[in-house]
């Protein structure tokens, strides 16, 4: 395992938790606050999404027009994001190879939201 780079086992620079109060060690607690920060970043993200995307319809249709395309967008293309991008990278053999699939999929978004989405300011939403 060595000439493969692996570690060896029981080597300190490795990042485990035998222990409940092992989230005090400084290696540990950095990664966790990490983390933490990761996560403060989708929060910042998901609460404007949401409320720009329900604008985008009458209030008399808006949950309908808005539940299946906002949870199929986030529950299949984001949810296997992971295995795809593992499965092309396996695939080609190439460890970047995988970036691509967001990367296409962030490019798709931005092209139809400038071209097919439109400007809601100073719209009557209550209107059909």
């Amino acid at each position: 395992m060595q000439a493969a780079g692996y570690p060896k086992p029981g080597d300190a620079g490795i990042v485990k938790m035998s222990h409940p109060f092992d989230v005090f060690r400084p290696q540990v607690a950095s990664v966790i606050g990490l983390l933490f920060v990761l996560v403060l970043y989708v929060t910042m993200v998901y609460g404007p999404i949401a409320a720009m995307l329900v604008e985008l319809f009458p209030t008399r249709i808006r949950y309908t027009s808005m539940s299946l395309p906002y949870h199929i967008g986030n529950g299949w293309f984001g949810g296997l994001l992971p295995a795809t991008a593992f499965a092309i990278t396996a695939s080609t053999g190439d460890i970047y190879s995988g970036l691509w699939y967001p990367v296409i999929f962030a490019a798709i978004t931005v092209v139809v939201g400038a071209l097919f989405i439109p400007e809601t300011k100073d719209v009557d939403i209550t209107k059909t």
